[in-house]
């Protein structure tokens, strides 16, 4: 029997230097619908498949190690003008993710968690995600975010109505607001900031998703649809966002 890669030796073969991998990953995940359709298949079809896609991409990232975050984005808050048809499919594909995820989770030492706005969610929903939350705090591997039901624009409304109510009470100096106080009041409260933005379905748009997070995050656009999204796709944007060179404003020496 052959051996077992190495991490090393799995990160050299795809030509992936291991201090060059992005630590955290974020994913707009676009074109479920449009796959199906152009296969004369129901949308609810690219949507099942599109989790298939998850589960491998996820099972990438936790091969590879030195990913430490992988943030999905699943649902936006501007989606709910989708027929409710689909919404409704939407959460059952949601709740079945969480339910049937949910040992692969623990067995992978995920750390779960979710992002975004509760209101419009199911119950069923709720509760699923919350006891995925409840059975990883123990867990020490990669963070898997799901932003579902979420547009950064309301997650700043949010932290400026945070951060305007202890300024009111008097917890907060508004003199001493910076960028910290502004993060710390974010969803994404004590998570990095992404260092690579994966896009699929060719569109060149940030479509409202961690616009301050990914200020100085690098962008991977395919052409491909989530559905047919691949490993090796995903090696391929890891590998271009190892070649380049990340200034943050400065010049390199």
């Amino acid at each position: 029997m052959a051996a077992t890669k190495t991490t090393s030796e799995a990160l050299e073969e795809l030509g992936l230097p291991a201090d060059r991998l992005p630590r955290h990953v974020a994913v707009i995940m676009d074109g479920n619908g449009r796959w199906a359709q152009a296969r004369r298949l129901p949308r609810a079809e690219g949507h099942r498949r599109g989790v298939k896609t998850v589960r491998a991409v996820i099972e990438a990232c936790v091969e590879l190690g030195g990913i430490d975050q992988l943030t999905l984005f699943c649902l936006s808050s501007e989606n709910w003008k989708r027929p409710r048809r689909e919404l409704e499919m939407l959460m059952r594909l949601l709740e079945q993710y969480v339910i049937e995820e949910r040992s692969e989770i623990m067995r992978q030492d995920l750390q779960f968690t979710m992002i975004g706005r509760t209101e419009g969610l199911t119950e069923k929903v709720l509760v699923e995600v919350e006891r995925t939350v409840e059975c990883s705090l123990e867990n020490r591997g990669m963070r898997l975010c799901l932003a579902v039901n979420y547009g950064s624009r309301g997650e700043l409304v949010d932290a400026v109505k945070d951060i305007a109510r202890d300024a009111a009470s008097g917890q907060l100096d508004p003199e001493q607001i910076d960028e910290e106080t502004i993060s710390s009041h974010l969803y994404t409260a004590g998570m990095n900031d992404p260092d690579l933005l994966i896009r699929t379905a060719g569109e060149m748009r940030v479509s409202n998703f961690l616009l301050w997070q990914i200020s100085y995050a690098e962008i991977w656009v395919t052409q491909k649809c989530w559905p047919e999204f691949r490993r090796d796709d995903l090696f391929d944007a890891f590998r271009d966002f190892a070649s380049r060179e990340r200034r943050f404003g400065g010049l390199n020496k």
